[in-house]
């Protein structure tokens, strides 16, 4: 496993728990507002940690650690997920993931053998949005989603069948897999959490009314503030927060459906 990233300590990410977090490379999405673009647009000019820094770094913290949180980019991009998993696991530490939800086969395969304790999956937006909000744009001319030039520079846009994403080179439907992996973790036994970055510019009211259904019946869905910052993918975007009346009107919208829903750093 390539690691990018290593903040030695976190109160906030791993609810209840002293954590740490590890940064992997790349993503399949280009969401325009992501505040990790290095690590999805460029993640060899990253540098790297080695496993056996690592290694050492899980060993000299233990009594001091209750768990690790593995984040990206996305994840469960990378086939040697569960490998790196299950050696945090073995030197004694609880496991949080973050996803993005678009690789249910990784994620089934994760909560089957055991290897996660703590899921946080990032829901981005309403069906009616999500391909927008991924950084997938519809051609006028076309009914095809593709990868937007602007987010990458790319010279020739990705194109995909109408709802469909390409994860690790296999034609998905976007949504399909965001249904099943939300399917997955509502039906699991471990703890989990659903969670939207609410960005002024991209979001409505409508895509929580969608969410609201969508998520109904879950155990912890989260709104969260927007932060601005240099590292966000679109550069000279007009993006913002909404102000606290706004997101919590959102919230009010959410607890229709799901009354345990709540704002997080607002």
């Amino acid at each position: 496993m390539k690691i990018l990233g290593l903040q030695k300590l976190t109160l906030l990410d791993f609810p209840g728990r002293v954590a740490a977090i590890v940064f992997t490379g790349g993503c399949n999405f280009r969401c325009p507002f992501c505040q990790n673009s290095s690590l999805v647009l460029a993640p060899q000019s990253v540098p790297e940690i080695s496993e056996e820094e690592f290694r050492q770094f899980l060993r000299k913290r233990q009594g001091l650690l209750d768990g690790i949180c593995v984040t990206g980019g996305e994840p469960t991009l990378h086939a040697d997920l569960p490998n790196f998993l299950a050696s945090i696991r073995d030197a004694g530490y609880l496991v949080k993931l973050d996803t993005n939800g678009t690789n249910p086969d990784m994620l089934e395969s994760l909560l089957a053998d055991g290897l996660l304790d703590y899921v946080a999956m990032d829901v981005k937006a309403g069906p009616e949005n999500y391909a927008r909000m991924c950084g997938l744009e519809v051609s006028e001319n076309s009914p095809n989603l593709s990868l937007r030039q602007s987010y990458d520079n790319r010279k020739t846009p990705v194109t995909l069948s109408r709802c469909e994403f390409l994860i690790s080179n296999t034609g998905r439907h976007l949504l399909e897999s965001i249904h099943r992996s939300v399917d997955l973790l509502k039906n699991s036994d471990i703890e989990y959490e659903f969670r939207t970055t609410v960005v002024k510019g991209l979001h409505t009211a409508r895509d929580f009314e969608e969410i609201a259904s969508w998520l109904v019946g879950c155990r912890a869905y989260f709104l969260q503030a927007f932060r601005d910052c240099p590292e966000v993918l679109l550069e000279n975007h007009l993006f913002s927060a909404f102000s606290d009346e706004e997101m919590k009107d959102f919230l009010k919208i959410v607890q229709k459906k799901i009354p345990q829903a709540a704002l997080r750093g607002v």
